[in-house]
């Protein structure tokens, strides 16, 4: 059993920048990834980017060239550093980890924590 926190939601104009932590406790695998979904009001949960134990990382079309994934591995948390914040990014950001993260399917992920709120205005 693995338990992620999630840190950094808030409220921001467009253009600004946020960073987002997850910290990761519990029966974790010094293999597993870790990543970020999203969830918008109305909308499917959508994949946003991942990192897995080496560094490599993946991201999707929309937040590429914005967002940047990174990993502590000593600290088992992972970063969003999240910059050109556009008010199409606003979501509910879920921190993932597991086996497979590079993943657009949800069902395949081990581990989710409970979100934390990220508001774009125009």
């Amino acid at each position: 059993q693995v338990q992620l926190v999630e840190s950094g939601g808030g409220s921001v104009q467009a253009g600004g920048s946020l960073r987002l932590s997850c910290v990761a406790s519990g029966r974790t695998s010094s293999r597993d990834g870790m990543g970020w979904f999203r969830q918008a009001p109305g909308k499917e949960r959508e994949f946003v980017s991942a990192i897995n134990w080496s560094g490599t990382t993946f991201y999707a079309d929309s937040v590429k060239g914005r967002f940047t994934i990174s990993r502590d591995n000593t600290k088992k948390t992972v970063y969003l550093q999240m910059n050109s914040l556009k008010p199409e990014d606003t979501a509910v950001y879920y921190c993932v980890a597991g086996e497979v993260v590079f993943t657009s399917n949800p069902r395949m992920i081990d581990y989710w924590g409970q979100g934390t709120q990220v508001t774009v205005s125009s």
